[in-house]
């Protein structure tokens, strides 16, 4: 069974790593386009109920980014050493340290509200922000699916739906660690490069290390590696490259939370749960 645990007052870090490298050709003209960042997401929790939903403020400790193209300057901003941005980093900065969002989770990953603090209205305002896991037990080789429609907004002013499902797989457990293979498909059928081009960042697969004991994700590794021909016009290619890792980040609090669930948790033979969880 797996569920995300909270408890009220508790903070949780996780560091995110962003990389992406985007080559396009159009009409032989070539450029390259990359980017990296590398921020510290963090949930306060405010409140817990009796059925272990969650609210918490979601924020970004620090940051540090970096963008590159063909034939220009690298950009760079790090909230901890430099005092004014360049301006594409601009709201980034400003961005940094106060509550983005406040966020009520039940424990299988869901969104029940989100009420934006700080953020600029529009952004994430649809869809997960964490693994959704399954209601019910699941076995190893055992997969559970969520299906969303995502809208596309087209160049002539438009907004497709589009249907897109992820599968997830549990692929192993070891101790309280639950490895769990992400894939992504787009169900809806499409025809049109530019369209397909649109939907390249929605494909992501990999794989998420969950703590089973400790109700949370302790890494992750996700990515998209696809090129698309005729996105604009019969002599264009675009390669999209991208990794999103994620690694939750151990404080005081969460170490004392760690030995109390292990003096709780129940005897193991050679490394296995004595019981089915």
């Amino acid at each position: 069974t797996l569920r995300y645990k909270f408890k009220p007052g508790q903070t949780l870090r996780w560091e995110v790593v962003h990389r992406a490298r985007v080559e396009t050709a159009i009409a032989g003209v070539s450029q390259t386009v990359e980017t990296y960042s590398k921020s510290i997401k963090v949930w306060r929790v405010t409140a817990v109920d009796a059925e272990g939903t969650a609210t918490f403020e979601n924020s970004v400790e620090q940051v540090e980014m970096r963008q590159k193209s063909s034939g220009r300057m690298e950009r760079h901003y790090n909230s901890q050493t430099d005092k004014t941005p360049p301006p594409e980093f601009q709201e980034v900065a400003q961005s940094v340290g106060v509550p983005l969002w406040a966020i009520t989770l039940d424990p299988l990953g869901k969104i029940v509200k989100r009420q934006i603090l700080k953020a600029k209205p529009g952004t994430e305002s649809h869809g997960q922000i964490t693994l959704p896991l399954p209601q019910d037990p699941v076995a190893v080789g055992q997969t559970w699916t969520l299906a969303y429609e995502s809208e596309l907004a087209g160049n002539d002013g438009t907004v497709k739906k589009v249907k897109i499902q992820q599968s997830f797989t549990l692929e192993s457990v070891h101790g309280n660690v639950a490895t769990i293979r992400v894939s992504s498909q787009v169900l809806t059928p499409i025809r049109d490069p530019a369209t397909e081009a649109l939907l390249v960042q929605r494909e992501p697969s990999g794989r998420v290390r969950f703590d089973i004991a400790a109700g949370k994700i302790l890494e992750g590794e996700m990515d998209i590696d696809k090129e698309i021909v005729g996105f604009a016009g019969k002599a264009s290619t675009m390669h999209y490259r991208t990794r999103l890792t994620e690694k939750y980040l151990d404080t005081p609090e969460a170490a004392a939370s760690g030995a109390e669930a292990a003096a709780s948790r129940p005897a193991t033979q050679h490394g296995q749960p004595a019981a089915k969880r």
